[in-house]
């Protein structure tokens, strides 16, 4: 079965994030006064074969854990579908 996988990679919330700041800054600049706490990050769409969800779903969290994530900084969430022949 194949699956796809949409993952969103933001930084924790706990950290500075120096483009979301620049960004904010750069809203109001041009007149965005009503936007604030911009926070960027990464969307990540993975394709997986595999013989159930469960097991896509540990392949994408191990992919997260071991490649596309940093833990120390960054956080993940993600959602699964069967793709249908």
């Amino acid at each position: 079965m194949k699956f796809i996988a949409e993952i969103n990679i933001m930084p924790l919330k706990a950290l500075l994030d120096p483009q979301g700041k620049a960004v904010t800054n750069s809203m109001k600049n041009i007149g965005f006064e009503n936007i604030s706490n911009v926070r960027i990050g990464k969307h990540i769409t993975l394709e997986i074969d595999a013989d159930e969800e469960e097991r896509a779903m540990e392949q994408v969290n191990d992919a997260c854990n071991k490649i596309l994530a940093n833990p120390i900084m960054e956080g993940y969430d993600y959602t699964i579908r069967k793709v249908e022949d």
